[in-house]
């Protein structure tokens, strides 16, 4: 009985999990969705102490209940003092490289769940579960490795640019290939003896060390200009690791929260791409991006113009309406709380302010969004690229507030640009344009732009968060 009501904890979890996902598809349901997942994670928590208990009791020995609870207690208490003081620090800035290092700790869970469920004595046999062990191994071990180079990229402690080592793709199918010989292997001389020296187990070591190259090799020779997608990628895979180790475990929930994470990852992977106009298999394939060194024709577009600060608050005194188009470098500054200053300082002068974010804008899906909701800017002026495109012709003045790669007009005008195709915003065609950057240096995917030699644009250098503080200051009273 009490294993029936242990499942039916795990479904409503697993029905609250898919309310949070519905809930987070919108900014002003984003909270609600938020606090919904946190209670379906509690109560699947609670679920699997319950059943954990349980099922220590109906050991022959009843005092492994005492070894079980201290054990859970323990693991809870370290988990708490390292989750909650990173989630305390953590600024938004650094939620890409976070994730990330967390996608890795799934990874690393999904290994060690296959190698005790292999050798554990009352574990299932037969070749269904062989599989679900040599599968999960793999997955597993590619999430971790993958996750800790996405992280090493994203922190600049490992260059950006793509690991393009000769016939990359032939290793990588030669790797697959033989994992799945040894997966055959694995299932063909299975003879029941699933101890630490056996051959079985020393085949599902090389398959973890073969997930591990491949998860190094394969993220490694994906560029800086890629790495959006890559971050939702590997949350892909983390929620895939997640559920080969429900398999294992025979758990449905973890089966139930990890397809959900793993489709879901994948869907956004699939935005992603079509927003960079990138296939999929591009993106696997890697070797796209640079550490700033320009990518593809170099050509002279002529000088730039630089303009101060006190002129950029004339212009948008005397401007009708503006778009703010915020990227990495506005977070890079945590510029967010001064550019929501200047926007309520701007509409409360009567100028229609809006925003307009690309959908790969920093270093994360939805970066931009959450910092400027951080800001409390107001949801309903936060337009998606597809929404404040055809408005540009008719704006009076548009701020690039750290924004590169995805303002380049190369990408439409450039058949032969790295990014050609790549939808963009297309800021061009405002009156005035202000770019705010700290020099003259390329973007992330380090393809040089055209935008910032163009007649209606002007430079305007320094830290962001200053500059905006500045235009503020100078703004007619």
């Amino acid at each position: 009985m009490l294993i029936q009501f242990v499942d039916g904890l795990y479904i409503v979890a697993g029905v609250m999990f898919i309310l949070s996902l519905a809930g987070l598809s919108r900014p002003t349901t984003a909270r609600m969705g938020t606090l919904t997942g946190m209670a379906g994670m509690v109560l699947a928590l609670a679920a699997t102490i319950i059943h954990s208990l349980h099922m220590s009791a109906n050991d022959a020995d009843r005092r492994s209940v005492g070894v079980t609870l201290l054990l859970i207690v323990v693991v809870l208490a370290i988990g708490a003092l390292i989750g909650t003081p990173v989630a305390r620090k953590v600024e938004m800035t650094q939620m890409p490289e976070l994730i990330a290092a967390f996608h890795s700790f799934v990874g690393m869970a999904a290994v060690l769940v296959g190698f005790n469920s292999y050798l554990a004595p009352d574990g299932e046999g037969g070749a269904v579960h062989l599989i679900e062990v040599a599968l999960g191994v793999l997955i597993g071990a590619f999430t971790f490795t993958g996750s800790v180079v996405a992280y090493l990229k994203l922190s600049a402690k490992m260059k950006s640019s793509p690991l393009v080592l000769p016939a990359r793709n032939l290793l990588n199918l030669a790797g697959f290939a033989a994992f799945f010989a040894l997966m055959i292997w694995l299932v063909v001389a299975d003879d029941g003896s699933h101890a630490p020296d056996s051959l079985g187990f020393i085949l599902i070591v090389v398959m973890a060390a073969l997930g591990f190259l491949l998860g190094f090799h394969m993220v490694a020779a994906i560029g800086g200009g890629d790495m959006p997608v890559v971050v939702s990628m590997l949350n892909s895979y983390s929620g895939w690791a997640a559920a080969a180790a429900g398999f294992m475990l025979g758990n449905s929930l973890l089966i139930i929260t990890g397809s959900l994470v793993g489709s879901s990852g994948a869907i956004l992977s699939y935005i992603m791409c079509r927003a960079m106009n990138r296939s999929f298999i591009s993106v696997i394939l890697g070797g796209f991006g640079s550490d700033g060194g320009v990518v593809g024709e170099a050509r002279d577009y002529g000088e730039h113009r630089e303009i101060q600060a006190d002129a950029v608050a004339e212009l948008l005194a005397s401007a009708s309406s503006a778009v703010i188009t915020p990227g990495y470098g506005m977070a890079t500054a945590q510029a967010q709380y001064a550019v929501a200053d200047l926007t309520a300082k701007l509409r409360a002068r009567g100028v229609d302010v809006r925003f307009g974010i690309h959908p790969v804008a920093g270093r994360l899906p939805g970066h931009m969004n959450v910092l400027l909701a951080e800001a409390k800017v107001p949801y309903d002026i936060v337009l998606e690229m597809d929404e404040i495109n055809d408005d540009f012709a008719d704006t009076d003045v548009v701020l690039v507030i750290g924004a590169n790669d995805t303002v380049n007009p190369a990408a439409l005008e450039e058949p032969n640009s790295p990014i050609a195709g790549m939808p963009v915003l297309e800021v061009w065609d405002a009156k005035d344009v202000i770019v705010f950057k700290r020099s003259m240096a390329t973007g992330y995917a380090g393809v040089q732009n055209p935008l910032f030699f163009r007649e209606n644009t002007q430079m305007l250098f320094g830290d962001a968060k200053e500059r905006v503080e500045d235009i503020i200051h100078a703004l007619p009273s």
